[in-house]
């Protein structure tokens, strides 16, 4: 629900009803991850997507029928043998789907929207399994351990969802947690949905080069955060780099020491030059960031290997470096190269492999995990 911050909040604005349905758990091949949302406005107008168009009019049809009983409920879809024009989801997975109206109040969740849309982090826990009379219910969670609303239930159940959520609004992450009723962190009779909403992470791109260019565009589609940091400030310049975020003139490894990073962090080294590389590299290959990659051929790689040895580098930090970088895609041009990064990135983030679908009989869709430094 969070990623629809901007229109519903206007909503809210305006005073106007609606009905929000956001997939809570998933089974299978489904095509959209928890979080996903669709909404309905009062007036029909709706935006968003649970599942990229297989059950969006049942849904949809739903969202209706919450605005006019007023009850949050949960439905399952799932594919159909019988009928697989029937509403279900061709891909052969499942879906359930909380269906949660918004006819006034609802506190919690109407602060985090305005929290996200004045781009503060912030999570929100939502009962989506549990007794009737909890179900919806929603705590909004800052990272200093403030909240607003509440599950209701046991006196320890809004402390326990507390502190399972920071800890999800710490990586980033949105998914679901199992608690008891009764507040205790083994898993029970309570799922909650917690949806982080953090700053869009980093990616920091050293050396202001073509590739540089296609590669800020890729991090830009992707919802990163793009800086752009070089040495020489005839280069790294806005007119070079206008999607950036950030254009930085310093040496990298000292602008790398004094800026923010953290477990989200992407630092992609395209300068391909000792002066710049080691210090660098050095600096990076320390730090619990999530990718760290270096442009240059196989020969220049095994030179950059053998200089960051030289200045203490261990071999634990050198089996993070991604060199050369990116996937084998054949790519020659700066932007397919920027492709071939990114494809990179995103499948060290998801446990990727990188190879062919075709033919491999692996899931497509795996369930997020865990970050880790690569």
């Amino acid at each position: 629900m969070l990623d629809l911050a901007g229109p519903l909040h206007g909503w809210i604005e305006e005073g106007r009803d609606f009905a929000v349905a956001t997939v809570v758990a998933v089974g299978g091949s489904a095509p959209r991850p928890p979080g996903a949302a669709l909404a309905v406005c009062a007036d029909g107008t709706a935006v968003g997507s649970v599942s990229g168009g297989c059950v969006e009019g049942a849904v949809y049809d739903l969202c209706l029928q919450a605005l006019q009983d007023g009850e949050t409920v949960v439905e399952r879809f799932g594919y159909s043998d019988e009928d697989a024009f029937a509403v279900g989801l061709t891909c052969g997975g499942t879906i359930d789907v909380m269906i949660t109206p918004f006819r006034g109040g609802r506190p919690a969740e109407t602060a985090a929207l305005a929290a996200v849309v004045r781009e503060e982090p912030v999570a929100l826990a939502r009962v989506a399994r549990g007794p009737s009379g909890l179900l919806g219910r929603a705590l909004l969670v800052r990272p200093d351990g403030s909240y607003d609303g509440g599950l209701g239930g046991a006196p320890d159940l809004d402390r326990a969802a507390l502190d399972r959520a920071r800890g999800l609004l710490a990586t980033g992450r949105t998914g679901t947690v199992e608690l008891s009723e009764d507040g205790s962190h083994c898993p029970g009779g309570l799922t909650l949905l917690v949806e982080s909403a953090a700053p869009a992470p980093r990616m920091i791109v050293f050396g202001a080069i073509d590739f540089a260019a296609a590669l800020a565009r890729a991090g830009k589609f992707l919802g990163y955060h793009v800086t752009v940091c070089d040495a020489r400030p005839v280069f790294a310049t806005r007119a070079r780099f206008p999607e950036a975020d950030e254009i930085v003139v310093d040496w990298p490894d000292r602008y790398l020491r004094r800026t923010r990073t953290d477990g989200r962090t992407v630092l992609c080294v395209l300068t391909h030059d000792a002066k710049f590389d080691i210090p660098l590299l050095t600096e990076a290959l320390r730090l619990p960031v999530a990718y760290v990659g270096a442009m240059g051929s196989r020969r220049t790689h095994e030179d950059r290997e053998r200089r960051l040895r030289d200045v203490g580098v261990s071999e634990r930090e050198l089996a993070r470096l991604r060199s050369p970088i990116g996937l084998d895609l054949g790519a020659r041009t700066p932007e397919e190269t920027a492709v071939s990064i990114a494809a990179e990135i995103i499948a060290a983030r998801h446990g990727g492999t990188g190879t062919p679908l075709t033919g491999s009989g692996r899931p497509i869709h795996r369930p997020e995990r865990e970050p880790q430094p690569v």
